[in-house]
């Protein structure tokens, strides 16, 4: 019987870990199939605190995992694939063998949604990213294009306006899906300029691997032509990675976990960290703060159950 599981190792999940070490809780983290989450995938991270210069993504993984681990966490390489609340612990099958615990802390994250491009994974972080907030800094007077036509998609547009000496908004419809309120922003910006009814089906890079532009096809005539961009920001919804846990704890309709209060599930001993259950902010340093109040609120726990 494990006193705490993490499920998850990206900002969220190793901030729970470094807390339930320092806590003598010696926790036991599932790292599943992407160790570090999205961050891993980062090339540079500017707004985590304490980095004036920036920090590589994969760098900051790899010091919170060696924070945790120097605290006594243990890791594996383990997916979980299901879910059982018992009374008093919690059941989970990682690799088709299943693991008990007191405690569970669920970081499990979020993945983005991508076109299935050809060149896609090479891309991401070399002009091929999710996040304007993230990175749209990086991106300085030069044309960039934002795919997507919902309230995300106008929202990292006007974001990327700050930066970016033109932004393209490629949608394959004839209009917006946001609402009126943030359709009207976008069509009211001259920095923005929508791009109907058209899709990107191949991404150009440089000799470099750098994003320099993207083809883009009209869905109606069929017409390709290509636009040359520096980033192409992929603005088409994330997807939780809740699918173990799903119709066994609380879910938007979108299947983000429901955290009551601060950290808690409806299930006593079962706590939520990070971007399983954000579908506002997405940050690494939003995971993080979670991560630690998930890691003290199962300590406080197990403190009650006097173990």
């Amino acid at each position: 019987m494990e006193k705490v599981i993490i499920v998850g190792s990206g900002c969220a999940g190793l901030t729970a870990a470094i807390y339930a070490a320092r806590a003598n809780l010696s926790p036991l983290v599932l790292e599943g199939r992407q160790p570090g989450g999205q961050l891993s995938t980062t090339t540079m991270v500017e707004n985590f605190p304490g980095f004036p210069e920036g920090i590589d993504g994969p760098q900051l993984i790899i010091n919170m995992h060696e924070q945790a681990e120097k605290f006594g966490a243990r890791f594996a390489y383990s997916e979980v694939t299901d879910y059982d609340p018992q009374p008093d612990h919690v059941r989970i099958k990682a690799d088709d063998e299943w693991l008990e615990t007191r405690a569970l802390i669920v970081a499990s994250g979020a993945s983005a949604r991508w076109l299935g491009l050809e060149n896609e994974e090479k891309l991401v972080g070399h002009g091929l990213t999710s996040c304007a907030t993230c990175d749209g800094a990086f991106y300085r007077n030069v044309p960039v294009c934002v795919i997507g036509g919902g309230d995300s998609a106008a929202e990292e547009s006007l974001f990327l306006t700050r930066f970016a000496s033109k932004v393209y908004l490629i949608h394959r419809r004839d209009a917006l899906r946001a609402s009126k309120i943030m359709a009207d922003r976008v069509l009211a910006c001259e920095q923005i300029e929508p791009i109907w009814n058209t899709v990107v089906t191949r991404y150009v890079p440089d000799e470099k691997g750098e994003m320099s532009a993207v083809v883009l096809r009209n869905v109606q005539t069929h017409e390709e032509r290509e636009l040359p961009v520096a980033c192409v920001f992929v603005a088409i919804g994330h997807d939780p990675n809740t699918k173990a846990f799903q119709g066994k704890l609380e879910t938007d309709p979108d299947g983000y976990l429901l955290v009551r209060h601060l950290a808690e599930s409806k299930h006593p001993g079962v706590f939520i960290a990070g971007d399983v259950a954000d579908r506002v902010y997405k940050q690494a340093i939003t995971a993080a703060g979670s991560g630690c109040a998930a890691a003290m609120e199962a300590e406080k726990y197990l403190g009650a159950l006097g173990k």
